[in-house]
């Protein structure tokens, strides 16, 4: 099998004995500086392309956004089940507590969806309420 091309080894190549030796060099031609050749330096286009994008960037998927609230909701809950298994217990761990507040922070965004908003701000309500009753508002 032979490989030949720009990753191909070759072993030997012969020169070109027959090189043409130039007694002058190379130079670039001179620029012209007539009036009506003169040309106005123009803004690059690619930071109109960078704004655009950073600016899809900040549109958000609505159906994802739904997902995250679902997701940040079923937190709560499950933080509300934590808390009440430790209630009847007897012991209320401060971690539950502290994720108690957190949860309540993380479900004051909309998702907007109105039932889905509707559902949230029930569960925040019972979450400030656990809060209260904790003495943690």
């Amino acid at each position: 099998m032979r490989i030949s091309g720009p990753n191909g080894t070759t072993l030997g190549t012969p020169a070109n004995s027959a090189r043409r030796s130039s007694s002058s060099s190379f130079s670039l031609p001179e620029p012209s500086t007539e009036a009506g050749e003169v040309r106005s330096g123009a803004a690059p286009k690619a930071a109109a392309n960078i704004d655009a994008l950073l600016a899809l960037q900040g549109v958000e998927d609505p159906v994802e956004r739904r997902k995250r609230s679902v997701a940040r909701g079923r937190g709560a809950l499950d933080v509300l089940d934590e808390l009440k298994i430790g209630l009847l217990a007897g012991n209320l761990a401060a971690t539950t507590v502290a994720r108690l507040r957190d949860a309540a922070a993380s479900l004051k965004s909309s998702s907007g969806d109105p039932g889905l908003d509707a559902v949230l701000s029930e569960i925040e309500l019972r979450v400030e309420v656990e809060l209260a009753k904790a003495g943690q508002t």
